[in-house]
């Protein structure tokens, strides 16, 4: 009896961020999941916001070269009283969204409540929280664990859009700016 090959999909996960952005790369075949690697830019070194995108959209290029991901899964960022804050991380989330676009790369985004949600079954979760199930969930070594939790953070993004694939109502994501203004005409003026 011949068994059925099971498609596999690599999901990239991303947690934007101006100093640290978490990446986490994940291998899904059917319904199982396992950590191909996780780690971190660190940005804290680049002295301008320019600088610092720059390096995100090289980063995130290269990640997305070496492990040829399918699809993207990156956190929304959260909405604090800070605006400058704001407009810092939603710049660095727009390069690795740019940088997915780049290479044709489906996007998801994710609520931090969601992501979660659907890894703790807790909304209102701590980074430790997340880090601790992803450990036992993945099956991952403790001296694979980082000193960052935007790693874990980013793999709990690329996790959460494995439990969504095969849900319909899940997310919509994008082959490019083209297949958005296709789905979305009454969003896109002009």
């Amino acid at each position: 009896m011949q068994g059925t090959a099971e498609t596999e999909k690599i999901i990239l996960g991303i947690d934007p961020g101006t100093n640290i952005m978490g990446y986490g790369v994940l291998r899904a075949t059917g319904n199982k999941a396992a950590m191909v690697t996780m780690g971190v830019i660190d940005l804290r070194k680049y002295a301008t916001p320019y600088l610092k995108l720059g390096r995100i959209f090289e980063r995130v290029t290269g990640i997305i070269e070496a492990y040829l991901p399918d699809e993207m899964a990156i956190e929304a960022p959260f909405f604090g009283k800070n605006v400058q804050s704001m407009l810092k991380l939603g710049r660095a989330q727009g390069v690795a969204i740019a940088a997915a676009i780049h290479r044709d790369i489906p996007i998801a985004e994710y609520a931090p409540l969601k992501i979660k949600m659907a890894i703790t079954g807790n909304g209102q979760a701590s980074k430790e929280q997340v880090a601790g199930m992803l450990t036992r969930m993945l099956h991952i070594d403790e001296k694979d664990m980082l000193p960052y939790m935007d790693a874990t953070d980013a793999l709990a993004a690329a996790y959460c859009h494995f439990l969504q694939m095969g849900r319909p109502a899940a997310t919509h994501p994008y082959h490019g700016w083209k297949d958005f203004i296709r789905k979305n005409p009454g969003r896109v003026k002009g």
